[in-house]
Order: structure tokens, then sequence, then C-alpha cells
């Protein structure tokens, strides 16, 4: 039996359990997000068993995208206040669990990610991303499970994918994902 890394997309993540969740707070402080997070971590850890864990972070600054196309992510929102006060409380709770927190500035975390999945997935560790982000589906091979969160009216639920199972929903290989993103 494979040992197995679990890789998680810490902001998609984080996300997912934000919108998930009302408006949830303690002493003043909100923590919906934080209890989303949590709540999906742990059911993915009951349902995994992984040894390892690593929880990429993006870092607030440019990334080598933003330097090639100016426009990259222009159009999105900024982070709610209520959501942004609520990541230092999830890498608190990450260190204090002994989960390795990665990050590296001109990178997003799915970067981190893939490369990690990449260096580590072999014929003796699975490598499982979890994540809420379809981009990466392109990262899914036959020794990388994606576990794709997709939250609906405030109900998530986690799809599985390997590279067969890209190619039988999408026609198109991983690979080819990326040409459609």
């Amino acid at each position: 039996m494979k040992e197995k890394l679990l890789l998680i997309d810490a902001y998609s993540i984080i996300c997912r359990g934000f919108y998930a969740l009302p408006l949830l707070s303690n002493e003043g402080k909100h923590t919906n997000a934080l209890l989303g997070f949590l709540n999906i971590l742990f059911r993915t850890i009951d349902e995994e068993k992984p040894k390892y864990i690593a929880v990429a972070f993006d870092e607030n600054a440019p990334t080598f995208r933003h330097k090639m196309y100016k426009e990259y992510k222009g159009q999105r929102k900024p982070m709610p206040v209520e959501l942004k006060e609520q990541v230092p409380y999830v890498k608190e709770v990450l260190t204090a669990m002994g989960i390795g927190i990665f990050s590296k500035v001109g990178f997003e975390a799915d970067d981190i990610l893939g490369s990690l999945a990449k260096k580590f997935s072999n014929k003796k560790v699975e490598a499982v991303i979890l994540s809420g982000d379809k981009d990466m589906l392109q990262l899914a091979t036959n020794d990388t499970k994606i576990r794709l969160v997709k939250t609906v009216k405030r109900d998530s639920d986690i799809y599985e994918y390997y590279a067969k199972d890209v190619e039988k929903e999408y026609n198109m290989t991983p690979k080819e994902f990326i040409d459609l993103k």
C-alpha cells in the first residue's frame, strides 16, 4: 500500500469554508472560514489517512505570471476583510498541528503544490491534492489524485480525479486541460 502525501491549496479551501458557512464569530472574531477549512481538512485526513501533509499559501505579491501578462487575475475582487482576518488563525492552527506551511514570493500555491506532487509522487507515494480550483486537474496522473471541492448553495462535495477521470469527464487529458483553462 502506498504512503500518501496530502497537499492542500490553502486559500482555495479557506474560501470554500468562508462561503459555505454563514458568517460566524467568537468573541468578536470571525471564524466561519477557519471552521470550514478545518472541517474539510479533518474529513480529508480521515478519508485519505496521509502520512505527510503540506499546505501551500499564495503570497500577497505579484507572480511571474503577472510579469508576463499585466491583466493576470485583474478581474478578481479583493478578499473580504472578514475572510482576510481569519488567515492568520488558519496558519496558527496548522503550525500547532505540526503541518508544514509553504509559500514563495513570485509563485502561486498551485505552482508549489504541482512541484511537490511531481517530486514526491511515485510507486511508493501517492500525492493527493486538495483544492477547489479546477485548474488543478491538469496535475492529475496515475500517482497524483486531485480532490476537488465543489460548493453549491452552501453544500460542499468532494470529487476525486486521476488522469483517467479527467479524460472521462472532460474528454481531454490533464495536459490538454491546460489549454481549456
